[in-house]
């Protein structure tokens, strides 16, 4: 069964499954998925015992969520087409980063794969998004880059920011204006535990900045 073949709502959950899993290994739950879908627990409880009806997905009574081999393709591919649109509406639209989430949204259930295929090379096959998520290859295969969380990095490291999340449009303008962006490089000039903030200086600049947890913790970053 082609993923288009599945409904609006399956490939939602799917692609769900997939993404909570993707930077952690907690196991996704019915409770979780219907506070990020914004469903009632029932509604999510629902559409898992479909999902697992057609083969997609194995879960345990009040246990974890977890993808079949044929859930975990479909999955991927739903989050291949979203990235790869991101990066077609940033690059060749001029949205911003902060802007693209919610029309990738839309548009990954209306487009064709032909069209996807299209976009890919186009762009000349991306290997990961405007915010440095990691862009399914066709075949299906992902590409989970290296990286630690910046708010684990230690004091006085040389880092390079691999990865930004997408959860917060807000967060992502706020990154904007302090000049935060994937393959930005910083210096953590220290860790202060009590008060649970990152302070960092971006290469190029003579200006140090305080990052709170939240906003530690949605930047990835790897040895630089």
């Amino acid at each position: 069964m082609p993923v288009s073949d599945l409904s609006h709502a399956a490939q939602d959950y799917l692609k769900l499954i997939w993404n909570a899993t993707e930077w952690s290994s907690t196991p996704i739950t019915v409770s979780v998925m219907a506070e990020r879908l914004g469903v009632r627990p029932s509604t999510a409880s629902d559409g898992i015992k479909k999902l697992a009806k057609q083969g997609l997905v194995t879960h345990a009574p009040y246990g974890s969520i977890e993808l079949t081999a044929e859930g975990r393709e479909h999955a991927v591919a739903m989050v291949r087409r979203h990235r790869l649109l991101e990066t077609f509406l940033v690059q060749v639209l001029g949205y911003g980063w902060d802007e693209v989430h919610d029309e990738a949204e839309i548009l990954e259930h209306a487009v064709s794969d032909f069209l996807i295929a299209r976009i890919d090379d186009h762009l000349g096959h991306p290997t990961r998004d405007p915010h440095g998520d990691p862009i399914p290859s066709a075949d299906g295969k992902p590409h989970l880059p290296q990286g630690i969380l910046l708010s684990d990095a230690g004091p006085e490291s040389e880092v390079v920011i691999t990865r930004i999340s997408d959860d917060d449009p807000e967060m992502l303008r706020y990154f904007t204006e302090l000049g935060l962006a994937p393959d930005v490089r910083l210096t953590v000039r220290e860790r202060r535990p009590y008060t649970d903030v990152t302070t960092i200086r971006r290469q190029g600049s003579d200006h140090d900045a305080d990052l709170g947890p939240v906003a530690a913790a949605a930047i990835w970053v790897v040895a630089g």
